[in-house]
């Protein structure tokens, strides 16, 4: 089975978005990376984590490959950066209802996945 049924799939990919964007609305240091609006930024990445876990592949459908990489190049990523997304998401990740092991397997991608962004060197904004 899995990983998105078994966490109650698409319901708690869109709590842990909304938690996670819930605390990026108010970051002084990410909210400037977002765009005014943040309905879009919230549904591609609960689209992209459906995906991931073993959902529908509507992110693929729409946007094709995610290249996480090339997506987020146009902005400056330092440690600064990726520790107050991670902090942010670390809470979200610790709210939800789900096991540990499944709680473990989703802060390990994200935490993966945030350091592959990093694109500014260390000690730099």
């Amino acid at each position: 089975m899995e990983l998105y049924e078994v966490v109650g799939g698409e319901p708690v990919f869109r709590q842990l978005v909304d938690r996670f964007y819930d605390g990026v609305a108010m970051d002084p240091v990410l909210r400037p990376l977002y765009p005014e609006d943040l309905v879009g930024a919230r549904d591609r990445l609960a689209l992209f984590l459906i995906q991931y876990w073993g959902g529908p592949s509507t992110y693929s459908d729409n946007r094709g490959h995610p290249r996480l990489r090339m997506r987020h190049a146009e902005w400056v990523i330092g440690e600064r950066e990726r520790d107050a997304w991670l902090g942010h998401m670390r809470a979200a990740v610790e709210s939800l209802d789900i096991n540990d092991q499944a709680r473990a397997a989703i802060w390990d991608h994200v935490s993966r996945a945030a350091e592959t962004l990093l694109n500014a060197p260390t000690g730099q904004p």
